[in-house]
């Protein structure tokens, strides 16, 4: 039992002391760094196996959509959401620890429900919005919201750069044409 963690002991000395003794080459000198197309031309090929050659367009780094981090900003910018587990209990002035707890389904209220549904079907609108329980936007409705007044105000910039640059057409297609009839040819 105690001769395997001694010959585990005698290995590693000879291993560490026979690393000790093969000398250590030291790291090429870095080449100089070339193009893309360069390194990629087969001109420059070498067999050498040490090298390795990546032949790829460099990225110009990636750009996040703004209109995401604004819907991000504003979707987080609320406060703490509420926790489904931290629900307003209703006080019915019941003794005891426990609340009040109504038992069943309210029928009354499934029956107005299924009325105004109905009323809804029939007049051909939409159903969903009524089952809608968190009042909040979703990200990505913020996302559609901050990408809308994105666009917005770029279109008002250029209407305004564009009436601008008509204003000073006008200008000076005006001043060319006061230019006085007697002037020397």
């Amino acid at each position: 039992m105690l001769g395997v963690p001694l010959a585990l002991a005698l290995l590693a000395q000879s291993a560490a002391s026979a690393a000790a003794t093969q000398p250590v080459q030291p790291p090429s000198a870095p080449a100089k760094a070339a193009t893309a197309g360069d390194a990629c031309s087969p001109a420059q090929a070498k067999p050498d196996t040490r090298t390795i050659v990546i032949c790829a367009q460099r990225p110009n780094g990636y750009r996040l959509n703004p209109d995401v981090g604004q819907a991000k900003r504003e979707a987080h910018s609320g406060g703490r959401p509420p926790s489904p587990y931290e629900q307003p209990r209703p006080d019915c002035a019941s003794v005891g620890p426990f609340p009040c707890v109504s038992a069943g389904i309210p029928l009354f209220a499934a029956a107005v429900t299924a009325a105004e549904m109905a009323k809804r079907l029939a007049e051909g609108k939409e159903i969903g919005s009524m089952f809608k329980t968190d009042p909040h936007p979703s990200e990505y409705q913020l996302y559609l919201e901050a990408k809308a007044r994105r666009e917005a105000a770029e279109a008002e910039k250029a209407a305004a750069a564009k009436a601008k640059a008509e204003a000073a057409a006008k200008a000076k297609a005006a001043s060319g044409s006061t230019a006085p009839a007697n002037s020397p040819k």
